[in-house]
């Protein structure tokens, strides 16, 4: 005799319980949050990301998850991984996030400190907050409301990566080495977020991108300028010639045989919106061309992030005989990251004036990537984030942002079907100093996620 279903708790009883987990998911979360998990030695210590590792493994076999690890991966970081078993016919879904996280920047910037959760204006603000520490906490408040309901009703796998924000691709070449330990019916990358806060979303693409380091060399040694002013090639200069020729007038990105004529046809990013969220003061003008859409979702942009020279303060009056940076480019999907990468670099070394020597290197990289949202699981999670947003229909968008994992699975298990939804909304200002995550959007999405395993575990048991 077969034995009957679980019956499936009402979305309203499996809300209410969402909502009694939120103070256990804010506890948790503020104790995240106290590790400078920056993967970067020169920055912080490796025992933050270990500590944030052994964090996350802990919390992973409370749940009760097996063949719980910490995975040393190639590049030297820590990620971290569990397994739930479900039933024996269900579906296996992949829940991922990741516990590094970026630096806090300029830490006297911050209304609050970086590394300790604090609530204001009905928003936690800590680092990690919403990318993506946030994440891990939104997966584990929906395993728990699922347990409280009958169990969960798929298999689970968690992989939380230690290295993500630095693009060093560590946990990419693990699972290329161990093509079987993610492998998955379904993967929910909770490392993106709503187009905007309250709005439902899924995102459908990410920009790849690459890091290059230039650095350029003219003289043996600084020379003082009143002496040698004029004559003498400054390298410091030089750098700044070879930056300049990656925009044109309008500021949109010019990479010699880059094509940068991309559109986007879904969801549109209204201008005056955008000068909201970013923040650009007034009267001053945004950059590049086309939509705001095409801008940052669907065409490469290259950034400048950071230039080795003597400070403002403390500088004394010579010529620079050496200058380096730091070069950020984002790829859209249809670029290949490796061949951006290479026209970057001869872009970078062709541009040098006054014979200045330039030496470029490739310190990280990642593929772009492009989600099919007409696959059954996009189905389940539009019913879901309905569901948990009062009925609003979920909207597709792009990111312009990376996450290189994304393709590796993507190459690994091409019949996977592969969601993008997290806590990253506008006002989250990931990236940037006073990063926070709205409760009600980690309530919200968590709800979400347990009614899509819901859902899912029906449509594919």
């Amino acid at each position: 005799m077969e034995s009957s279903p679980t019956p499936q708790p009402a979305s309203a009883e499996l809300a209410a319980t969402v909502a009694s987990l939120l103070p256990r998911a804010r506890t948790e979360l503020a104790e995240l949050v106290t590790f400078k998990s920056v993967a970067d030695e020169a920055q912080f210590p490796r025992s933050e990301c270990e500590a944030a590792a052994n964090w996350c493994a802990e919390a992973l076999r409370a749940e009760g998850f097996q063949d719980v690890a910490v995975l040393d991966t190639p590049d030297g970081t820590q990620s971290v991984y569990g397994l739930l078993p479900g039933p024996a016919s269900a579906p296996t879904v992949l829940l991922y996030a990741h516990y590094d996280v970026q630096p806090p920047l300029d830490e006297d910037a911050w209304l609050t400190p970086p590394f300790e959760l604090t609530e204001r204006d009905g928003r936690w603000f800590g680092r990690g907050t919403a990318d993506c520490k946030g994440g891990l906490i939104m997966h584990l408040t929906a395993l728990r409301a699922l347990k409280a309901h009958g169990g969960v009703p798929v298999s689970v796998k968690v992989i939380v990566e230690g290295s993500e924000e630095q693009g060093t691709g560590g946990l990419e070449r693990y699972a290329e080495a161990h093509p079987e330990l993610l492998t998955a019916d379904a993967v929910v990358i909770g490392d993106a977020g709503n187009f905007r806060l309250g709005l439902p979303t899924v995102t459908a693409t990410l920009r790849g991108m690459t890091l290059v380091q230039v650095q350029v060399d003219t003289l043996e040694g600084n020379l003082h300028s009143g002496m040698f002013g004029g004559a003498a090639p400054d390298a410091l200069g030089a750098l700044i010639r070879i930056l300049d020729s990656l925009r044109a007038e309008d500021g949109s990105t010019t990479v010699k045989g880059l094509e940068g004529e991309g559109s986007w046809e879904g969801l549109q990013y209204p201008e005056d919106d955008f000068r909201a969220d970013a923040k650009v003061l007034d009267g001053v003008e945004l950059i590049g061309s086309g939509t705001v859409a095409d801008r940052i979702w669907a065409r490469p942009a290259v950034t400048v992030l950071g230039i080795d020279c003597p400070p403002v303060v403390g500088a004394t009056p010579s010529v620079q005989a050496s200058a380096r940076a730091l070069v950020n480019l984002r790829v859209p999907p249809g670029v290949d990251a490796a061949e951006a990468t290479r026209l970057l670099r001869a872009h970078l070394e062709s541009a040098a004036p006054w014979g200045a020597r330039v030496a470029t290197k490739q310190v990280g990289q990642g593929q772009p990537f492009r989600a099919d949202t007409s696959s059954p699981a996009y189905a389940s999670m539009a019913a879901a984030l309905s569901t948990a947003y009062d009925g609003q229909e979920m909207q597709i968008a792009g990111v312009g942002g990376s996450i290189p994992l994304c393709n590796t699975l993507a190459g690994l298990y091409p019949e996977a079907e592969i969601l993008l939804i997290g806590l990253s909304e506008p006002e989250a200002q990931i990236h940037a100093v006073n990063e926070s995550v709205s409760p009600e959007e980690l309530e919200r999405l968590s709800l979400a996620e347990a009614l899509f395993l819901l859902d899912y575990a029906g449509k594919r048991g």
